[in-house]
């Protein structure tokens, strides 16, 4: 205890000076909370004894353009914080009224949460945590990094991951249940939108696969989403922009990602990091639409590592998190009451968030150790002095035994003391609907993005015409066979690796369904079939684009059903390679590694295809068996070749003739049957079904709900660091 007295008294002297009467001078650009009945009177940050609660009322002039902050003075009675609303100011004229949200109360109540490392122990991430949320406020989980701020955020909304266990209980309207679909949003501090798509395309289409119910009955709800999130300016914008108009800025894509959850009308919603990576003005802008929004009645509760001091005036409740211990739970303003017990005030020019932060972040001590032989102009490092180790234990010992921790254990029993309506779900689109519209959307985003398969479309025709002119000109005699065999090689095996360019497209579609699945919008299975049909077009348009410069440049018969054929053979290899493709990327899912995978697996079929040595001469294990049997190269160019000889003869001399088969035997492996062509082009059929089934399969395990082969086979992948 003396150790602790003498750093707190050494924090008080360090920032006497800055909070003394003398230094308040009041700034244009520094935010103060006015008293009622004091006009121009500014009231600072900085606690005393004397300081008095006060509760923040945001009303945003019609335009959103400016902001009035009144304050009005509370009681500190528990009926006021039950009831979790806010005085209503009046509708400004010309103001939309915006729909009301029955919110929903969640209570934490000795939340403790374990989470299996690398380590064989389990290391405790939150630690007897309790706190609650209530309708129409802001509930703020605050503390620097690896604090465990995360971690309750998915606690309160069932996300734990399968490595984590629970002990406590989570209430809900005071009942222990869990929140049904479509109650609650859930938004994720990585932003995953789709750049091609307009903001009002963006959200209509997310409408469509979320909700049940006609399509005119979702246009309503999409307009509500953009007015709550006040991106009326930018419904018409495409998100990612083109080549002649830049992109959304990062905080119009966070209120995108926002918007998407408030599709379902949600009664609650999570949002980890709603101010990550934006500027001041940007994070300003994001906490008043945030407010507004918590003004309809919805509950809110997010985490946030850091704020300016006008954005620390907006929220309601504050809990506040240090290597998983809470230091605080409670209004707001009682929080700087709080440091200030503890004898850590906060001075009168330092953004209230900046001081809590410097309190409790161990990081600092580092800093010390640097500065603690350093000099500025006034003298050592005053300011920096301070053990953070010893002043996270006054704080959690002084909540402990304060009456804000009394408070809030009162509260949470009333608000558990009885039950109230269940929560229940808004139901779901149905399959075919969900499919339908994924298929549309697919269709639309690739033939707006240029590089997902214009660009491989591109590159398909110059590298045929290439190959055609290389190997135009061969005849139909004995002696082009082998020529022939190899243009059939070349044109097959470079345009599947030629198809790596879309494998960012592919990447970028995975991502954004994962972002989707978490939040139960689409599942894998539906995404497959909604990628497959999509992509059906594309690929044929390559294919025969491809096939028709080819067949005619390197003259090959001249059938219309051995052309038809050849088209339908290269389509096939195509789908068989996209099917590979999605394998590797949804297991990777990493463009690097996915393209270096990618190319290997490629030229490791490419020299077991049987060009390079006759299938029949490979050694048996492992390049004959399995590797030629896996390789799709084998069978496109097989069928190919057959579909070109078989039925056909050539004349050795004058007298003697041989079939088609027999002069392919010492270029290339084939079968005498005439039904073998068709035979290969259902083994590709079958590949290209078994490389989907595969993705289905690594589509539940690695992106859903389980991601133990991720660990598996990604061996630089994140661990489960608490945040």
């Amino acid at each position: 205890m003396e150790e602790i007295q003498s750093q707190s008294d050494n924090y008080r002297s360090s920032s006497s000076s800055a909070s003394s009467p003398a230094s308040r001078v009041p700034s244009s650009n520094f935010f103060y909370l006015r008293k009622p009945g004091s006009l121009r009177q500014p009231i600072s940050f900085e606690d005393s004894p004397e300081w008095e609660d006060t509760d923040v009322d945001v009303r945003v002039e019609d335009g959103g353009d400016s902001i009035n902050v009144a304050t009005t003075p509370v009681s500190p009675s528990l009926s006021k914080l039950n009831s979790g609303s806010l005085p209503s100011p009046p509708l400004p004229e010309g103001a939309t009224l915006v729909r009301k949200t029955a919110g929903a109360s969640i209570v934490w109540k000795d939340l403790t949460v374990t989470i299996k490392g690398k380590r064989k122990y389990s290391e405790r991430v939150v630690k007897s945590s309790n706190g609650y949320a209530l309708p129409g406020t802001i509930t703020v989980i605050m503390g620097p990094a690896k604090s465990g701020k995360s971690t309750l955020l998915r606690v309160l909304a069932g996300r734990l991951p399968h490595s984590a266990n629970m002990y406590g209980e989570v209430f809900v309207n005071g009942a222990k249940s869990s929140m049904p679909y479509g109650s609650y949003g859930f938004v994720k501090r990585e932003i995953n939108l789709i750049g091609s798509l307009t903001v009002r395309e963006f959200l209509y289409y997310s409408a469509l696969l979320q909700l049940p119910g006609f399509f005119c009955q979702k246009k309503s709800v999409v307009e509500d989403a953009i007015h709550a999130m006040s991106l009326g300016d930018y419904a018409d914008r495409l998100i990612g922009g083109h080549c002649y108009m830049k992109g959304l800025p990062n905080g119009e894509r966070r209120r995108i990602s926002i918007a998407r959850e408030l599709v379902m009308r949600p009664h609650v919603l999570f949002i980890d990091e709603p101010l990550y990576h934006l500027d001041s003005v940007s994070a300003l802008l994001m906490m008043v639409t945030l407010k507004k929004l918590a003004s309809t009645g919805c509950t809110l509760i997010f985490t946030i590592y850091q704020s300016s001091t006008e954005v620390f005036g907006l929220f309601d409740r504050i809990c506040l998190l240090s290597n998983g211990n809470t230091l605080f739970f409670g209004e707001t303003l009682s929080c700087l009451q709080h440091f200030s017990n503890a004898g850590f005030p906060c001075p009168i020019m330092q953004s209230p968030s900046d001081h809590f932060l410097r309190a409790i972040n161990t990081d600092f001590d580092r800093i010390i150790v640097m500065c603690k032989n350093w000099q500025d102009d006034n003298g050592d490092f005053s300011s920096v002095n301070m053990d953070t180790a010893v002043a996270i234990r006054t704080l959690e010992a002084t909540y402990r035994s304060s009456a804000d921790a009394a408070a809030v254990e009162n509260m949470i029993l009333r608000l558990t003391e009885k039950e109230g309506p269940l929560l229940k779900s808004k139901g779901k689109a149905g399959s075919a609907t969900r499919i339908a519209v994924l298929t549309w959307r697919s269709l639309l985003i690739m033939s707006r993005e240029w590089k997902y398969y214009w660009l491989r479309l591109i590159l398909n025709i110059i590298f045929t015409l290439c190959v055609g002119t290389t190997f135009s000109g061969l005849g139909h005699s004995l002696s082009s066979i082998v020529t022939r065999v190899a243009a059939i090689f070349v044109f097959v095996s470079f345009t599947a690796l030629l198809s790596i360019a879309g494998v960012p497209a592919i990447m970028k579609e995975v991502k954004i369904y994962a972002s989707e699945e978490s939040n139960q919008h689409l599942g894998a299975l539906v995404f497959l079939v909604g990628q497959l049909l999509s992509s059906i077009p594309f690929l044929f348009l390559i294919s025969i684009s491809s096939s028709l410069v080819f067949y005619f440049l390197i003259g090959l018969r001249d059938e219309f059903s051995l052309l038809m054929y050849f088209v339908l053979n290269f389509f096939m290899c195509l789908l068989v390679n996209e099917g590979l493709m999605l394998v590797v990327v949804s297991l990777w899912q990493d463009v690097y590694w996915s393209t270096l995978t990618l190319v290997s697996v490629q030229v490791i079929m490419m020299l077991s295809a049987g060009y390079f040595r006759i299938r029949n001469a490979l050694p048996k294990p492992v390049w004959t068996y399995p590797i030629s049997y896996i390789a799709f190269h084998t069978y496109s160019i097989q069928g190919l070749l057959e579909n070109e000889y078989l039925g056909t003869s050539f004349a050795v001399g004058q007298v003697r003739t041989i079939s088609g088969y027999q002069a392919l035997r010492s270029a290339y492996d084939t079968s005498m049957d005439s039904n073998s062509k068709w035979e290969n082009l259902l083994v590709l059929f079958l590949m290209a079904v078994g490389y989907r089934i595969l993705v289905f399969v690594l589509l539940y395990f690695r992106v859903g709900k389980k991601e133990f082969l991720y660990k598996i086979f990604k061996c630089h992948g994140d661990t489960n660091n608490a945040r």
